[in-house]
C-alpha cells in the first residue's frame, strides 16, 4: 500500500510539473506572438450611416467577425471600403479584417455608436505616422514567393524612371500612337511598360486592354487558336487619355513563352470609337527583355 501512494504521488508530481511546463510554454509562446503582432485600428459604426475607409492600394480580401457588421467594396473603385452595422444597438465589440493587393494585412476592434465622431478615414494619411497600421508579409499564389509589395516597387520604378528601351514596338492611327516603351523580366514574370499619346483633340476613353497569344498566320480554313493571357497586375487603372497627352502604365504578366509561329498580340479598345490599336510582339521580343535586379535595371 506504502508503494502505491508513494507511486501515486510522483505521477502527480509528475503531471504537476509538466502541466506547470506546458503553461510556462504557451506563457512564451504567447509572449512571442504577442512580438509580431498587428496592432488592432479602433473605429465605431452606426446602423444609419455608412462609414467609409479609404486604403493605399486595391482591396482584396474582406472578412468581418460577426453578422452585426455589413461591408463592402465601393463601386468604381478598388480600394474604399463601405462598411456599416447591419444589426441596430448590437453590444460589444467585434472586428473585421482586410488585405490589399500590395500585400498589406489591416485588422479593425469595431464597436456601435448611434453617432460616431468620423465616418470616413484616409489610411494613407494615418500610416505616414503610424509604422505598425498594417502588416506587409501577404504572399498571393499568383505572384509565387515574391511578395506584392515588391511586385509593387518594381512597378512603380519602372513607371516613374520611365525610360524608353524599346522603340520598334509600336501601333498607331486615326492620332493615337500606342507603344512599349519598356519589356522587363523578374522571377520569370513579365513587366510591360506601355504609353498612349492622343496627338487629336478628341479625348481617347480606353474600353478595355487585352494581352492574347496568338498564330502569326492562319490559313483560310484554318481556326486561330488564341490564348488570352490576364495581367497579375496593373500599376493604375486605365484612365482615358485627354486631347494632346499621353498616359503611361505598367502590366505585370505571368511567365509565358513563344514559339516561331506564335506571338503575343496587346490591343487596347476604344469605348463607343472605333480608333483600336493593336502591338505585335515576337519571341524574339521577349528574349531581349531586360532582366531586373531587385527595382534596379541592368543596363
Amino acid at each position: 500500500m506504502k508503494n502505491l501512494i508513494r507511486n501515486a504521488a510522483m505521477l502527480m508530481a509528475m503531471l504537476g510539473g509538466m502541466h506547470a511546463s506546458h503553461a510556462q510554454n504557451y506563457k512564451n509562446a504567447g509572449s512571442a506572438l504577442e512580438m509580431g503582432s498587428v496592432e488592432a485600428l479602433q473605429m465605431e459604426v452606426t446602423y444609419d450611416k455608412t462609414s467609409h475607409i479609404i486604403f493605399p492600394s486595391g482591396i482584396r480580401y474582406v472578412d468581418l467577425g460577426s453578422s452585426n457588421l455589413s461591408a463592402g467594396k465601393a463601386e468604381d473603385s478598388g480600394n474604399v471600403l463601405r462598411i456599416k452595422a447591419a444589426t441596430k444597438d448590437f453590444e460589444g465589440e467585434t472586428n473585421f479584417s482586410v488585405i490589399t493587393e500590395d500585400g498589406k494585412f489591416y485588422t479593425f476592434n469595431v464597436c456601435y455608436n448611434p453617432s460616431p465622431a468620423l465616418l470616413g478615414y484616409d489610411l494613407l494619411k494615418m500610416r505616414s505616422g503610424h509604422e505598425r497600421i498594417a502588416s506587409g508579409r501577404v504572399l498571393f499564389e499568383d505572384l509565387g514567393s515574391s511578395p506584392p509589395t515588391l511586385a509593387g516597387l518594381i512597378m512603380e520604378t519602372i513607371f516613374t524612371k520611365d525610360r524608353r528601351s524599346v522603340k520598334h514596338l509600336a501601333s498607331k492611327g486615326y492620332g493615337i500612337r500606342f507603344s512599349i516603351k519598356g519589356l522587363y523580366v523578374h522571377h520569370g514574370k513579365y513587366y510591360f511598360h506601355t504609353e498612349i499619346y492622343n496627338s487629336t483633340g478628341s479625348p481617347f476613353r480606353i474600353d478595355f486592354l487585352s494581352f492574347r497569344v496568338s498564330d502569326k498566320k492562319v490559313g483560310r480554313r484554318a481556326v486561330a487558336q488564341d490564348r488570352p493571357l490576364v495581367p497579375l497586375r496593373s500599376y493604375r487603372p486605365l484612365d482615358d487619355v485627354k486631347g494632346h497627352t499621353h498616359e503611361a502604365n505598367v502590366f505585370l504578366l505571368d511567365h509565358f513563352t513563344l514559339s516561331h509561329d506564335k506571338e503575343l498580340i496587346i490591343e487596347v479598345f476604344e469605348k463607343h470609337g472605333n480608333r483600336n490599336q493593336a502591338i505585335h510582339v515576337g519571341y524574339p521580343d521577349l528574349l531581349r527583355a531586360r532582366e531586373l535586379d531587385g527595382v534596379h535595371l541592368k543596363y
